[in-house]
């Protein structure tokens, strides 16, 4: 079982950056047998994928739109995925999820993922 909490979310100008975080409760399995993802959905959208890492950190992938603004990491010893927004457009407006999977290293389809967070909402707006 895995418990996920994410925070950082906010208003930010277009241009701006924000960091989230997700911070994991693990029972049974540690925190780096999990590969990690972060989606987002917009009003009246299904929920994208928009970046994923491997339970050791060494392989990352990112949505096209994403691409060279966002940047994410983990820290296993804090048992905490980190989704970093730089450049940020109005279109990123969305509920940031994050995810995680047991059942592969890595995953970009939201199927393949086994516990989800609350998320939280990222607004970018002048």
């Amino acid at each position: 079982q895995v418990q996920l909490v994410e925070s950082g979310g906010g208003l930010v100008q277009p241009g701006g950056s924000l960091r989230l975080s997700c911070t994991a409760t693990t029972s049974g399995r540690t925190f780096e047998t999990y590969g990690m993802g972060w989606f987002r959905q917009a009003p009246g959208k299904e929920r994208e994928f928009v970046t994923a890492i491997s339970r050791r950190g060494s392989s990352t992938h990112y949505a096209d739109s994403v691409k060279g603004r966002f940047t994410i990491s983990r820290d296993n010893a804090k048992n905490t995925v980190y989704l970093q927004m730089n450049s940020l457009k109005p279109e990123d407006t969305a509920i940031y999820y994050c995810a995680a999977t047991s059942k592969v290293t890595f995953a970009t389809l939201k199927n393949n993922y086994d516990y989800w967070g609350q998320g939280t909402q990222v607004t970018v707006s002048s």
